[in-house]
């Protein structure tokens, strides 16, 4: 993989189940969970102090400390017990997984230069791994949101190789085409993403887009009422879920990649755990 003089690739790719599955901070961080109210998040932090992580402690459990903080949107901390799990972790599965969801926390706090980075760490452990697809697509991401548009369709591209079933690949791979003009192949790429499960109203917004500038105008009217509707739906499913006197549904954890359906509009994105 050749990037400029570096050679480098995040991942959440197809195939992962629950990323949370089974989280437990584990006896050995001497938390009691009596002690945590769930509605202050700061408990974690508190808790999560510099002596409840010795020096021998375990890379996957610092890895699932460094998860938990970005969770509670505790990005700066995350930084440093993601890479922490890097650099302990013997395994290359683990130390990859910390650098890719070091490059979430970087690109939450807007620090792309330092989220590339992480990602390229990844890359540079396994670029064809089972998470390179979705290592791939956050570097596209970052590298957009740094100026750097040619790189990431590059990116973009490599991911889809890597996993022609992930969806959200498809779909950032369809905008980064329709931003250089290549309106026919964004939207072949948005029709794959919809057939691999991932829709969204931004997908069928920027897919009406491409169709505009090959003269469908009709089409796109036509995909621009779907996305309102959905967008629409969406909210009354938002309204309803938040409803007194009933439970909010959990809902899955999105694929890594794309901050949120569209570059530069980000939605908080869940980190990367198997």
């Amino acid at each position: 993989m050749n990037d400029d003089a570096d050679d480098h690739e995040f991942s959440e790719g197809q195939g992962f189940g629950d990323p949370y599955d089974g989280f437990d901070l584990g006896p050995e961080f001497e938390i009691d969970p009596d002690e945590v109210d769930p509605v202050d998040s700061r408990v974690i932090t508190d808790l999560l102090g510099g002596d409840q992580l010795p020096d021998g402690a375990d890379a996957e459990r610092v890895l699932d400390v460094g998860i938990e903080y970005i969770r509670i949107n505790r990005h700066e901390q995350a930084t440093e017990t993601l890479e922490r799990a890097a650099r302990l972790s013997e395994d290359d599965r683990v130390a990859q997984e910390a650098w890719v969801n070091k490059g979430v926390a970087h690109a939450e706090l807007e620090e792309y230069d330092a989220a590339i980075g992480a990602y390229r760490e990844a890359l540079d452990i396994d670029d064809s791994s089972e998470h390179a697809a979705t290592a791939e697509t956050n570097l596209a991401y970052a590298l957009w949101e740094f100026g750097r548009t040619e790189q990431a369709l590059e990116h973009a591209e490599r991911a889809v190789e890597l996993d022609p079933r992930f969806g959200q690949a498809w779909y950032n791979r369809g905008f980064f085409l329709n931003e250089r003009g290549l309106a026919e192949d964004a939207v072949a790429a948005f029709d794959n993403a919809v057939r691999l499960g991932y829709r969204s109203a931004d997908l069928l917004e920027e897919k009406a887009l491409a169709l505009e500038q090959l003269g469908e105008d009709e089409r796109a009217e036509e995909v621009v009422d779907e996305a309102e509707q959905l967008r629409a739906q969406n909210e009354q499913d938002l309204v309803g879920q938040q409803s007194p006197g009933g439970a909010a549904e959990e809902q899955p954890p999105r694929e890594r990649g794309l901050g949120g359906d569209r570059p530069g509009e980000r939605d908080n994105q869940d980190p990367l755990r198997e």
